[in-house]
Protein backbone atom coordinates (compact mmCIF):
# COMPACT_ATOMS: atom_id res chain seq x y z
CA UNK A 1 0.00 0.00 0.00
CA UNK A 2 1.79 2.96 -1.21
CA UNK A 3 0.90 6.34 0.77
CA UNK A 4 1.96 8.72 -1.81
CA UNK A 5 0.17 11.81 -2.49
CA UNK A 6 -2.69 10.22 -0.30
CA UNK A 7 -4.92 12.55 2.09
CA UNK A 8 -6.60 11.95 5.62
CA UNK A 9 -9.89 13.71 5.14
CA UNK A 10 -8.23 16.27 8.05
CA UNK A 11 -5.40 16.62 6.21
CA UNK A 12 -5.79 20.67 4.50
CA UNK A 13 -2.10 20.55 3.06
CA UNK A 14 -2.78 19.81 -0.62
CA UNK A 15 -0.42 16.96 -2.70
CA UNK A 16 1.44 19.10 -4.21
CA UNK A 17 2.92 20.57 -1.11
CA UNK A 18 5.32 17.52 -0.71
CA UNK A 19 7.93 17.99 2.41
CA UNK A 20 9.62 14.45 1.92
CA UNK A 21 12.51 15.73 0.46
CA UNK A 22 13.39 18.47 3.22
CA UNK A 23 15.62 18.82 5.82
CA UNK A 24 14.89 19.64 9.40
CA UNK A 25 16.54 22.34 10.76
CA UNK A 26 18.58 23.63 7.96
CA UNK A 27 18.37 27.05 8.68
CA UNK A 28 18.76 26.75 12.32
CA UNK A 29 22.13 28.10 13.05
CA UNK A 30 21.71 30.78 10.58
CA UNK A 31 18.27 31.56 12.57
CA UNK A 32 20.66 31.43 15.66
CA UNK A 33 22.74 34.15 14.69
CA UNK A 34 20.39 36.43 13.27
CA UNK A 35 19.56 37.27 10.00
CA UNK A 36 17.98 40.12 8.53
CA UNK A 37 15.45 39.99 5.24
CA UNK A 38 15.19 42.68 2.89
CA UNK A 39 12.70 43.23 -0.19
CA UNK A 40 14.53 45.12 -2.54
CA UNK A 41 12.85 47.24 -5.16
CA UNK A 42 12.93 45.62 -8.70
CA UNK A 43 15.39 48.27 -9.99
CA UNK A 44 18.07 47.15 -7.67
CA UNK A 45 17.47 43.72 -7.79
CA UNK A 46 18.40 43.98 -11.71
CA UNK A 47 21.72 45.56 -10.62
CA UNK A 48 21.95 43.19 -7.40
CA UNK A 49 21.14 39.49 -8.40
CA UNK A 50 22.75 37.77 -4.65
CA UNK A 51 23.25 38.55 -1.19
CA UNK A 52 27.16 38.42 -2.23
CA UNK A 53 26.59 41.51 -4.03
CA UNK A 54 24.56 43.11 -1.93
CA UNK A 55 26.63 42.82 0.92
CA UNK A 56 29.48 44.06 -1.06
CA UNK A 57 28.01 47.23 -2.49
CA UNK A 58 27.00 48.39 1.22
CA UNK A 59 30.41 47.46 2.93
CA UNK A 60 31.93 50.22 0.46
CA UNK A 61 29.16 52.66 1.15
CA UNK A 62 30.09 52.20 4.85
CA UNK A 63 33.57 52.55 4.06
CA UNK A 64 32.92 55.42 2.05
CA UNK A 65 30.60 56.99 4.92
CA UNK A 66 33.31 56.16 7.35
CA UNK A 67 35.65 57.64 5.54
CA UNK A 68 34.02 61.07 4.66
CA UNK A 69 32.74 61.58 8.45
CA UNK A 70 36.33 61.02 9.93
CA UNK A 71 37.16 63.92 7.45
CA UNK A 72 34.66 66.09 8.60
CA UNK A 73 35.64 65.53 12.31
CA UNK A 74 39.10 66.32 11.56
CA UNK A 75 37.57 69.40 9.52
CA UNK A 76 35.44 70.25 13.09
CA UNK A 77 39.02 69.29 14.78
CA UNK A 78 40.91 72.16 12.85
CA UNK A 79 38.15 74.80 12.91
CA UNK A 80 37.84 74.55 16.74
CA UNK A 81 41.67 74.91 16.58
CA UNK A 82 41.97 77.79 13.99
CA UNK A 83 39.00 80.05 15.97
CA UNK A 84 41.19 79.30 19.34
CA UNK A 85 44.02 80.81 18.58
CA UNK A 86 42.30 83.58 16.64
CA UNK A 87 40.70 84.31 20.21
CA UNK A 88 44.03 84.09 21.89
Amino acid sequence: MSHKNEQSPEDEMRPEYDLRGGVRGKYYEQYKRGTNVVLLDSDVAEVFHDSESVNQALRVLIKAAEQVEAGQSHKVSETKMTSEADRG
